[in-house]
Order: C-alpha cells, then sequence, then structure tokens
C-alpha cells in the first residue's frame, strides 16, 4: 500500500520535534488546558506547590523549599510532556498540510462565457459553483467539478501520489475531478461544483491540521471517565488531610498534591489526544480522507461491509465483446439496432458497442438516429435508447427489463433469449438485450473483470469478523459467477439503490454497524445511510458528498486498512487506559508507605520495593509518573499491532501485555530511578 506522496514522505522531521516542543509550553494556557481535565488537575497543583516554593514564608514551609522545587519541576515536565504529545501529533498533521498548500498554486482558468461561445481568462479563485471552463492539454484543472463534454487524460499525482494518468469523461461515474490535478491529454469542459474555499484540497488542508478534529463519541466517554475518575480522587486526597491530623500525622500539601498527581491517571490523560490525532493522521497517510474522527472509530467496529460491484470489485469498464442474434434474426440486424441505440449513449457501454462494430467491420445507417430523442440510462428502468422521428423505439438494457418492455407492447420472447442470456450470465458477463418496440433481435455481450487480489482482501475481511455482501444490477447468474470470483460472502443482484439501502438498514437494525464502498450517483444514498461510506476519488460528486469517507487511490479494497486503522485506534486507546490504570498500582506502593511510614511503622511492611525513604520514593514515583508519558509517544503515535483474531484472544493478549506489563513495568522503573535518587541526595 502506498503512502501518500503528497505527504512528503518522513513527517517526523526535526522541525516537527521543534516546533512540537515551542507548543509544548505555549499550550500552558489555563484556557487551553480546562479541555483536559486531568492535566489540569496537575497544572493547578504545580501553580500551588510553586507558590508555596517561592513564598515558603507565606505558607511556613521553609525548611521543605528544595523538596517543593523538585516536586514542581517534575509536575511541569510531566504536563510538557503531555502537550508535546499531543503538539507531536498535530505536528505531523500540519507539515502533511503544508505540503498539501505547495499543491495550490494561482491557477488561472479559461471560464466559458457569452452563453458558451466566448472564452475568459481569470483566476480560480474567482470562480463560483456552476461556473463552466474549458481545460485543455497541459493545463491545470481551476477546481472541482464535474466533466459535462470531452474525454481526457488526468494526471492525479498531486493529490493521489501515483505516477499514472487516468480517464476522465462525461457521463458514467468517472467524470469527477480535483483542483490542482492536470490534463495530460485532450481537452474537456468541467462544470465547477465548489465555491473557493471549500474545494477537495481546502477540506482536506482543513482535516489533516485538525483543525475541524472533533473527538469521536468512545473518545468523548473516556474523557468522562477520566474526569469522573479525577474528580473522586481529588475528594479522597482532601479528605485524607483532615483524616491525617486527626490521627496526628502532618501530611504536607505538596505531598497531598504528589499523591493526588500519582492516583489520577496522567497518562491516558496525556496521550488521549495525541492517540485521536495520530489515528486521523495514520488513515490520511494511507491517502483515505476521513471527514471526522468518528468514520475511522466506527470503522474498527463494522461487522458487515457492502460492496458495489462495478467499478469497486470488478474493473467497471464493461465492454461489447460479442453480439448474439436470438430466434430467427441476423448478426447484422442486432448490430445495426445495437448501434443506432448507442449513438448518443455517452457511457462507456455505449462507445463500446461503436468500437466494437468498428473492430468487426460491420456497417450501420447513422442517419436513422437523426432528430430522434435519446433515452438515458435510469436505475428504475435499467434501460436506455433511442425515440426515432418515424415513432419507432429501440431499447437496450437489462434482459428482464426489455422483456416487459416488450410485452407491456404486446411483442413475444424468442425461445432462445434467456439460454443465450444465461451463458453469457455464467461466463461472468452481463447480457443487454437490444429491442425495436415489439421485437427482441438479439443480445450485447458485456464483459467485465475482477480486479486482481480481491478474493485474498475478502478472506481478509473474514478473519477480522466481517461479512461482505455484493450489490450489483448484474442477473443473478452474472452475480453468482461475480460473487464466487470475488469470493464474497453474499450477494444481491439486480440491485436498484433502494435495495443498497434497505440492506444496510436491515443490517443496523441488527445491532450491526454497516460499512459501504461505491462511486456512482446511484451509491450515494447507500453511501450515505452506512455507518461508514468510503467513495472513490474516481467517482462522482455526489457519492463523495454523500461518503465520510473518500479513497485517493480509488481501491475499494483500501477498507480493509481503514477497518485494520479503526480497530488499531480502538485498541491503542484501550491499550494505554489498561497500562495507565495498571501502573498506578505500583505507585501507591510508593506513594502511600513514604506517607505514613514515620507515624505508623508497621506501614513498613507495604514498601515492598524497599525504597530509600519517605521523600525518594515520592520523587521517584513522580519522575516514573512523568517519563512515562514520553516513553509511550511513539507506540500512540504508531498505535498498537493489529492482526486479525477473536475478540477473546486479543482481549487476552492486551490483558496480558499491557494489563501485567503495566503492573510489572512501573515497579521496576520506579525502584531504578530511586537508586538514582539516592545517589543524588
Amino acid at each position: 500500500m502506498n503512502e501518500n506522496k503528497t505527504s512528503g514522505g518522513k513527517l517526523l522531521t526535526s522541525a516537527v520535534v521543534v516546533q512540537a516542543a515551542k507548543e509544548s509550553f505555549l499550550k500552558l494556557n489555563p484556557v487551553k488546558m480546562m479541555k483536559n481535565p486531568v492535566m489540569f488537575v496537575v497544572e493547578a497543583g504545580a501553580f500551588i506547590v510553586l507558590l508555596m516554593t517561592v513564598l515558603p514564608g507565606y505558607f511556613g514551609t521553609e525548611n521543605s523549599v528544595g523538596f517543593n522545587f523538585t516536586v514542581f519541576v517534575i509536575l511541569l515536565f510531566t504536563i510538557l510532556f503531555a502537550n508535546f504529545a499531543e503538539a507531536l501529533a498535530e505536528g505531523r498533521g500540519k507539515a502533511q498540510a503544508d505540503s498539501l498548500k505547495k499543491t495550490k498554486q494561482e491557477i488561472m482558468a479559461n471560464k466559458i462565457v457569452h452563453n458558451g461561445t466566448g472564452i475568459k481568462i481569470v483566476p480560480a479563485t474567482e470562480l463560483r459553483k456552476g461556473d463552466l471552463v474549458s481545460v485543455s492539454q497541459g493545463e491545470m484543472i481551476p477546481g472541482d467539478g464535474e466533466v459535462v463534454e470531452g474525454l481526457a487524460s488526468v494526471d492525479e499525482s498531486a493529490i493521489t501520489g501515483e505516477s499514472a494518468p487516468v480517464i476522465k469523461e462525461a457521463g458514467g461515474d468517472f467524470s469527477s475531478v480535483t483542483g490542482g490535478t492536470r490534463v495530460v491529454s485532450d481537452s474537456i469542459r468541467v462544470r465547477i461544483v465548489s465555491d473557493p474555499g471549500e474545494s477537495f484540497i481546502d477540506r482536506m488542508i482543513s482535516l489533516v491540521e485538525g483543525a475541524k478534529r472533533q473527538k469521536t463519541p468512545n473518545e468523548i466517554a473516556l474523557s468522562t471517565l477520566l474526569t469522573v475518575l479525577t474528580l473522586i480522587f481529588l475528594i479522597v486526597v482532601v479528605t485524607l488531610a483532615p483524616i491525617a491530623r486527626y490521627l496526628e500525622i502532618d501530611l504536607q500539601i505538596p505531598v497531598l498534591i504528589a499523591l493526588l498527581v500519582c492516583l489520577i491517571p496522567t497518562t491516558i490523560g496525556g496521550l488521549l489526544s495525541a492517540i485521536g490525532i495520530a489515528g486521523m493522521d495514520r488513515v490520511t497517510r494511507f491517502n483515505v480522507l476521513a471527514m471526522s474522527g468518528k468514520a475511522v472509530e466506527a470503522a474498527g467496529d463494522i461487522n458487515t461491509m457492502i460492496l458495489d460491484k462495478t467499478g469497486t470489485i470488478t474493473y467497471g469498464n464493461r465492454m461489447a465483446g460479442d453480439m448474439l442474434p436470438v430466434g430467427n434474426e441476423s448478426l447484422q440486424a442486432v448490430a445495426q439496432w445495437a448501434a443506432v441505440s448507442s449513438l448518443k449513449d455517452e457511457t462507456p457501454e455505449g462507445r463500446s458497442v461503436l468500437e466494437w462494430m468498428k473492430k468487426q467491420g460491420l456497417a450501420y445507417d447513422a442517419s436513422l438516429a437523426d432528430g430522434g430523442q435519446f433515452i438515458e440510462f435510469k436505475a428504475e428502468t435499467r434501460m436506455s435508447g433511442i425515440d426515432l422521428s418515424d415513432g419507432r423505439k429501440v431499447r437496450k438494457g437489462a434482459v428482464d427489463a426489455v422483456k416487459r418492455w416488450v410485452q407491456a407492447q404486446g411483442g413475444t420472447i424468442p425461445a432462445d433469449l434467456d439460454d443465450k442470456g444465461n451463458v453469457i450470465a455464467s461466463e461472468g458477463g452481463t447480457p443487454l438485450a437490444v429491442a425495436v418496440d415489439d421485437r427482441i433481435y438479439g443480445l450485447i455481450y458485456l464483459k467485465d473483470t475482477v480486479k486482481p487480489g480481491m478474493k485474498e482482501r475478502f478472506e481478509q475481511l473474514r478473519r477480522m469478523g466481517i461479512k461482505t455482501i455484493m450489490c450489483t444490477g448484474d442477473n443473478p447468474l452474472t452475480a453468482a459467477t461475480i460473487a464466487r470470483e470475488a469470493g464474497v460472502d453474499d450477494f444481491i443482484a439486480e440491485s436498484k439503490p433502494e435495495d443498497k439501502i434497505a440492506v444496510i438498514r436491515r443490517e443496523q437494525a441488527e445491532g450491526k454497524l454497516v460499512a459501504m464502498t461505491g462511486d456512482g450517483t446511484n451509491d450515494a444514498p447507500a453511501l450515505a445511510q452506512a455507518d461508514v461510506g468510503l467513495a472513490m476519488n474516481s467517482g462522482t460528486i455526489a457519492a463523495k458528498e454523500a461518503a465520510n469517507m473518500v479513497d485517493l487511490d480509488s481501491d475499494p479494497s483500501k477498507i480493509i486498512e481503514v477497518v485494520a486503522i479503526g480497530k488499531q485506534l480502538l485498541m491503542t486507546r484501550g491499550a494505554l487506559t489498561t497500562f495507565s490504570v495498571a501502573n498506578d498500582a505500583a505507585k501507591y506502593f510508593a506513594i502511600i508507605p513514604a506517607m505514613f511510614t514515620l507515624a505508623i511503622p508497621q506501614m513498613e511492611a507495604l514498601n515492598i520495593m524497599h525504597l530509600g525513604s519517605p521523600m525518594s520514593a515520592i520523587v521517584s514515583a513522580l519522575v516514573f509518573n512523568a517519563v512515562i508519558i514520553p516513553l509511550l509517544i511513539p507506540l500512540a503515535m504508531k498505535g498498537v499491532a493489529y492482526k486479525p483474531m477473536s475478540a477473546a484472544k486479543l482481549l487476552g493478549k492486551n490483558m496480558l501485555v499491557y494489563g501485567l506489563g503495566g503492573v510489572i513495568v512501573p515497579f521496576i522503573g520506579i525502584k531504578l530511578i530511586d537508586l538514582i535518587v539516592n545517589i543524588w541526595i
């Protein structure tokens, strides 16, 4: 899988690290810190200890200035390390945004004016939604839009990082173009679909910068839990002072603050925001633009995946490969009417009929279509054609749809129509029937090809516990052949847009989260209904606007990486939360004995780490509490490694590694720090 070349390769540069270090201090602003209640409490504690250090006479702490200053410095670094983690994650996104901004330059546009008869050269920034522009070979496309006329090869490497140009054409599902890409051959007319500041690149820059990043439901729930835990431990520590005083134990305020900081979940509190930002960053580096962190998180819980066949599982370039006459008709007759029905058909399938006729050397009378009214293909009718000026009606489309149309006009169905259609379908092709009024002449054999590696991809999804369903407008035989070749779990044949929505709603009604990939306008309603909608960048504007993710590489199997990243995001958050809660246990065994041993000698039994002195124990626990945050930053940024396995095995593995590890590591770390602290003291 290619990483986004627009990211400029390695994003974690020395410049990013230096900037993150500066941001760590700027984020000390209490107004900003209040967004993270856990670290805000640490900052408030550090401020109180600082006052006691600067004004010892006022607080009566002249004999413990050195200890107070040490506690303040450690608390300050705890906050700075947490801020650094967040700033570092944000810095990677900003670096990626800067590289994207370089692709934006002052582009001049050939705006079509005077009812399409004139050209006015204007800056791209002056273009508005609905404007028409002409773009020729070597010119930059000035804004996001749809091709309304012509066909051209477009270099999208500035956006996708892929050097191979793609074909963009009017009509069909490959008509959308992105501002900042370059036409490398031919010319096209484009209708602009976004105003300045609302383009695809603008949105991408804003999202990778983190300017519009919102916390996900899972992240909000965890933040609420951490806030509640912080409040509970704050109450515990505040009430501990009078209880200790009643027992004639003098607990100094810095010691109580140290206890509070070690009790509250500072590790996950300091890394939580960085985990979310890094998750969005990982998706973007896989050339997927996620409209929100919620979509990424939802991808981690997906149970069912709905896939559109054409352009998703298959290449989608169904081309006429043969024609089969039915009944007593001749090849010339079916070819003649197939060509007439395709003369004004701008879809790839329609043009392929004329190309096939040319290759076969078959002639047809193009004048028959003069003055005729072209009938566009619709998902509801599943037919297209032309109404001739002499009153005759020519149609081509799905066999069952054409059969119903012919029967409605009193025609009869050739006896061999279904058999020949089934032969084409059984070979993985798509049969299109050709009819004139009440008479069916034959079939067009459209061939499509399953993308390589899809079967292995779907097997990988199965191991993740995800069910795959293919939706296609093809007849059941064709659909079954493609489904078997691709390796999907189920399929829905002769599917209409409402059928896709129905299956998504059915799965959601059973409590499942559903992902949908697609690229056509007819996929837009389903993409909007799905919990995770992944649209192909090569698809239509409608599809991209309806989805909450856009794949810049137009690789539908990319949803596997998206799901893996979503699961990785959830696992990373869960693993570090487990580790944070578990390592508090070791800090209890350091702080509690240190606080009470002098007054209650029996508490020494809890000093199982045999720490040198009460002061060194408190300092050691605080130092460990601080340094563990930067040590875990690489894990928070990279994410916990994910391998497809059952939830039970995954839980057991994480509890063993991060639960047990979270208990053992602090014991070792605090003891080593204590040895150093005792030498220093």
